[in-house]
């Protein structure tokens, strides 16, 4: 029988099953808005500093101006969000119907933030995503 014990302490196997787990769960509490769990957050980032540049939305989310670029295009193509070019900046606002989403959105997010919590407990819950955060900031900055 194979040893397989060395997936079970490499960070790249269990981060990625708990990406994994998390986004499955992230995905359904969201499919009550229509939207996909990066959609709807960075729907919530615009309502919430309408004109806010591309670059500090794709900064704020940890993705890459071409994949912004690619879900801006497809939430005007939803109506959800406008840009409006200014100079050499590209600005991003809600529509009407990207405002009306909002409250569907934060019900997803608190119903999602909920049952993984419901699962960990509120400590772990926060301590997880705390070690995460910190965890990002160094390989980022290595």
């Amino acid at each position: 029988m194979m040893d397989d014990s060395f997936l079970h302490t490499c960070l790249f196997f269990t981060t990625n099953r708990l990406s994994r787990a998390i986004t499955k769960m992230a995905e359904e509490e969201f499919a009550a808005t229509g939207l996909s769990p990066m959609y709807g957050y960075l729907i919530r980032l615009v309502n919430g500093t309408p004109g806010i540049t591309q670059k500090e939305l794709s900064e704020k989310l940890y993705i890459t101006p071409s994949t912004l670029t690619r879900f801006i295009d497809k939430l005007e193509g939803k109506q959800l969000v406008e840009r409006k070019v200014n100079g050499k900046t590209v600005l991003v606002y809600p529509t009407s119907n990207g405002k009306e989403l909002e409250e569907k959105i934060r019900l997803a997010s608190k119903n999602f933030h909920k049952r993984y919590e419901s699962f960990l407990g509120k400590e772990a819950s926060d301590q997880l995503t705390r070690v995460l955060e910190e965890t990002s900031d160094k390989l980022e900055r290595k």
